[in-house]
């Protein structure tokens, strides 16, 4: 059976055009003459730039290659020049940046090493004025170092590194070049709890050095100390000096407390407020009288007669 449409649908497939290099070689093979006219035109100019010499003995196919080449030369010498000048760069930096964090681990080292020194001159300034003080004082004394604070607020207490073992006992008195600080109210082998001159449990003998009048030192509130029993008729002033009376038998006399930052009359007694000459919240190095003295020893005289 015969199906037309079948037939015509069904075309045999075209093979792939091939006018173009045909059309080309024919071009070619009818202007060959043209061609090798002109490349036999080019080869002779090559061979006349060759023997033709300019100024300064220089051949003319060496001024068109330098003509010709010279952008390609300079762009490649333009861009070998920056990648070295970029990589001289870079090292640089990088070089500076390696010299900077050693000068900043010097500079963290040496002023480290400035406040290690700061801070032994400071310590060393501190012990010599403790010696100092602990030579001028009539009565014999042992420094110790403050090494630990009684935990609470209503306790105000320190530690120090001596104990039974350097003499100490209970009720002997702790003092600085500035004023004095506490007594001693525990005793270890190796170390003693001094009870601070602000805790309200404490009490020194103390007197006015302005007016010579006498009271009975006590802790107060806010690191402060309360002079007591003084007579409202007595004068008061801010700031009036407060030192020990001696009259406790714990405290040498003459010795400074601090001074008056505030006073106004009571019922019957004055109530004036003391501020501690000595720095009770920063105390490093101490001094312990080991011997209570007489009521009538002065503490930075010579000592009274027997």
């Amino acid at each position: 059976m015969h199906y037309p449409n079948q037939a015509e649908s069904v075309r045999p497939e075209t093979p792939p055009s091939r006018e173009g290099p045909v059309v080309l070689q024919a071009f070619v093979a009818r202007h060959r003459a043209f061609f090798v006219l002109l490349a036999v035109l080019v080869l002779q100019l090559l061979l006349l730039s060759f023997q033709i010499t300019r100024s300064n003995k220089v051949r003319l196919i060496q001024v068109w290659a330098v003509t010709v080449f010279d952008p390609f030369e300079r762009a490649l010498h333009g861009a070998v020049d920056a990648s070295t000048e970029a990589w001289r760069t870079y090292r640089d930096l990088w070089g500076a940046q390696q010299q900077n964090q050693e000068l900043q681990i010097e500079l963290v080292a040496a002023r480290s090493r400035i406040q290690q020194l700061t801070e032994q001159a400071a310590e060393a300034e501190r012990l010599r004025l403790v010696l100092e003080f602990k030579q001028r004082l009539p009565f014999q004394t042992v420094a110790a170092e403050v090494i630990a604070a009684s935990p609470g607020e209503s306790s105000k207490a320190v530690y120090i590194d001596k104990g039974s073992n350097a003499g100490l006992k209970t009720d002997l008195a702790v003092i600085t070049p500035a004023g004095i600080v506490g007594k001693i109210l525990a005793v270890f082998p190796y170390s003693s709890q001094v009870l601070l001159i602000t805790d309200p449990a404490s009490g020194a003998g103390c007197m006015l050095q302005r007016t010579r009048a006498q009271g009975i030192l006590k802790g107060g509130p806010t690191n402060l100390c309360e002079v007591q029993y003084v007579s409202n008729e007595e004068t008061v002033e801010v700031p009036d000096t407060v030192i020990t009376s001696g009259l406790d038998r714990i405290f040498p006399k003459g010795l400074p407390i601090g001074t008056v930052i505030k006073t106004q009359a009571g019922d019957v007694y004055r109530e004036i407020v003391v501020k501690p000459s000595a720095s009770l919240d920063r105390l490093e190095t101490v001094l312990v009288v080991l011997k209570s003295p007489g009521g009538d020893l002065q503490a930075l005289g010579k000592p009274a007669a027997p």
